[in-house]
């Protein structure tokens, strides 16, 4: 990966499950307009627009920012075939194009009734991207991978990897198996708040769904967690683990403990005790803006 590349993403991002302009609204669509200009102004390096984000959606925030990179996180190959993705993104014009990324997972088998084979499915869908007239080049697109085949295919198939849900430790090992050019850029989640016990609530909230999943519960095995930490919503030294927990300042150093590990780009999820990851928490972007700084 070249530096003008590693630029393209900067080192901090947003990543948002509330950017689905195709789930909103007049009043909700405007919104997520005025959102994604200000995060553009505030000097963010790339949007990423969680929770299965469909091509239009993708497509509508790239409309709505003039320089930004835009990547969804994550599109699920099941709900999209490849040559409907394809087709979407060469509808946009070049430089439009040329700053979306295509982030694409195999979400979970209890989620895709049609789950199976999750690997080989990935390969036959990168397969299909190649082969679509005009291509989906792999500079353009990242995977989802936690385990070391994912990752290995994230190197050799795709600019690199986006995981979610992960620890520092996770970091290093995913920088190894990617080897030094491949981009990293995991997800970290974010609880603006204080009082560590009310945050390590809003932050069990959010993850009582993603212990319901095995291939995080895996992966956090893998790590050396145990059965324990997952039971009543997360242990606290789970929790402290997976989140950014305090103020500003504090999530600043711990995006840096990331960084430190082997991270090219981390894309940060702001967590709020009304709305979890659904709102957009605008405050709370400025806030973390202005204790990053120069090093957005």
């Amino acid at each position: 990966m070249t530096s003008d590349t590693r630029g393209a993403f900067g080192r901090i991002g947003i990543w948002s499950g509330a950017l689905h302009r195709s789930r909103a609204d007049d009043a909700g669509k405007a919104a997520i307009t005025q959102a994604v200009t200000e995060l553009e102004d505030l000097g963010y390096g790339t949007l990423w627009i969680g929770g299965s984000p469909s091509p239009e959606d993708a497509a509508a925030v790239v409309d709505a920012t003039r320089s930004i990179t835009v990547a969804t996180g994550i599109l699920s190959i099941w709900d999209h075939p490849a040559a409907d993705v394809a087709a979407r993104i060469a509808r946009l014009d070049a430089d439009a194009r040329g700053r979306l990324v295509l982030g694409l997972g195999v979400s979970h088998g209890p989620m895709v009734p049609q789950y199976a084979k999750p690997y080989s499915a990935m390969v036959a869908y990168l397969d299909a991207l190649d082969s679509a007239t005009p291509p989906v080049d792999p500079g353009h697109r990242v995977l989802a991978a936690l385990g070391p085949k994912m990752l290995k295919l994230a190197a050799g198939r795709a600019l690199g990897a986006h995981p979610y849900l992960v620890t520092t430790e996770h970091t290093a090992e995913a920088r190894e198996a990617l080897g030094p050019d491949a981009l990293l850029a995991p997800e970290l989640s974010v609880v603006l708040d204080t009082d560590l016990d009310r945050a390590r609530t809003t932050a069990r909230t959010m993850l009582a769904m993603y212990l319901q999943l095995p291939n995080y519960t895996d992966n956090l095995l893998r790590l050396g967690f145990a059965e324990s930490d997952f039971e009543d919503g997360g242990s606290i030294r789970l929790l402290d683990a997976l989140f950014a927990l305090g103020d500003a300042e504090q999530v600043r150093t711990r995006a840096g403990e990331y960084l430190d590990a082997g991270a090219d780009h981390v894309a940060l999820q702001v967590l709020t005790a009304d709305q979890g990851g659904a709102g957009l928490p605008r405050a709370e972007w400025r806030a973390l803006a202005a204790a990053f700084g120069d090093e957005l």
